[in-house]
This record gives structure tokens, C-alpha cells and sequence, in this order.
């Protein structure tokens, strides 16, 4: 699957615009590739991209009391940003690192900015606000009314890659418990 294909079926759950689209999207961007553990954007400086993670796995992080908390995972045909800063154009504290060895597709604010221009790219843009929206809105629910094992089961139910492919650290960052917790939810459920 070419590129144009790969970020037009990501995105057709929530409306599918013609690939001509994502040709012209795909040509505003650049492919990176960022090895295992490389920072794409380090905390505390303003991000100038948004990105369409290909292949790999992401995390976005911020420092609390000693440990970097795991905000958001992220694995392929996933779009990601540090969306605070993109939007303001000034430095934020979240950090995002390459989980796996990963290839990402580059996006400048700028060429966000001329995609925005366009009717097409105005409507992807705002469609794809608002479910990165409803889903960290979820993210928060889930977070404030679940326990850690009603969130643990949720995940390996939507995403089961991810207790593959990436660390229990991070996991167990994810969900808000120590990694010993997640230790004894994961024997209770094997």
C-alpha cells in the first residue's frame, strides 16, 4: 500500500475524502525516520510539525516528580502532534519519543496552514479535531470512572498490538498505576 492509500484508509472511518486529497496531502510532507527511543520533539520547545506515524509505535510524555508520564500511545496509520504547541506556536512541556523504530510523515505548520486553505483540507482538519477531541474526552471519562483493570481490559480490547510492542513501563504509565500493578492485572488475566 502506498502512502496516499495508507493515510486515506486511516482516515475513512471519519470521512472519506477522494485520494487526489491525500496525494496532495502526502506531497506536503516529509519522511522521517527515527529509531527506537530517539526523541521526535523534546519538551519544553515549540513543535512546527504534525505527524502521520507510518510505522512503529509513539509515546507522548510529560516530566512529573522524577518520571516522565505517559500521556498517549500511538501506533501506525495514527496521526499525532503536540497539539498545544502547533496550535500556539510557543513551547510546551509535553515530549514525544519513538517507542519502536518507526517512519513518520512530517507535516510543517506551515503546509497545515495551506492545507487549511483549501475547503478540503479545512473540513479533514476540523473533522479531525473533533475526534482527537471526543477521544481524549473518552480517554479522560475512562480514566476518571474505570478502575486500572476495567482501563487494562479496554485496552487490550481495542488495541491488543500494544502490550506487545510496548514496555510495561510505559503501559502501566498509561493507565496511571506502577508497573507492579500492571503486573498482578496481567496474571490475574492470563
Amino acid at each position: 500500500m502506498n502512502i496516499e492509500e495508507q493515510l486515506k484508509k486511516a482516515f475513512d472511518p471519519y470521512f472519506e475524502a477522494p485520494i487526489e486529497i491525500w496525494k496532495h496531502f502526502a506531497s506536503l510532507c516529509e519522511l522521517i525516520y527515527y529509531k527506537k527511543n530517539e526523541i521526535i520533539k523534546e519538551a519544553h520547545r515549540a513543535d512546527r510539525y504534525g505527524y502521520f506515524l507510518l510505522e512503529g509505535s509513539v509515546g507522548q510524555f510529560v516530566w512529573k516528580e522524577n518520571n516522565f508520564i505517559c500521556l498517549d500511545l500511538f501506533l501506525e496509520n495514527s496521526f499525532f502532534a503536540d497539539d498545544i504547541s502547533l496550535m500556539s506556536g510557543k513551547p510546551s512541556a509535553m515530549q514525544i519519543v519513538a517507542l519502536e523504530k518507526s517512519s513518520v510523515l512530517r507535516l510543517s505548520r506551515s503546509n497545515i496552514e495551506k492545507l487549511k486553505q483549501t475547503p478540503m483540507g479545512a473540513m479533514l482538519f476540523m473533522i479531525g479535531d473533533q475526534n482527537a477531541y471526543a477521544e481524549k474526552q473518552k480517554q479522560q471519562i475512562e480514566f476518571m470512572t474505570k478502575t486500572a483493570e476495567e482501563r487494562y481490559r479496554e485496552l487490550m480490547k481495542s488495541k491488543p498490538e500494544i502490550l506487545q510492542r510496548i514496555s510495561q513501563k510505559h503501559i502501566a504509565s498509561y493507565l496511571g498505576i506502577t508497573t507492579q500493578s500492571l503486573s498482578r492485572i496481567r496474571r490475574k488475566k492470563d
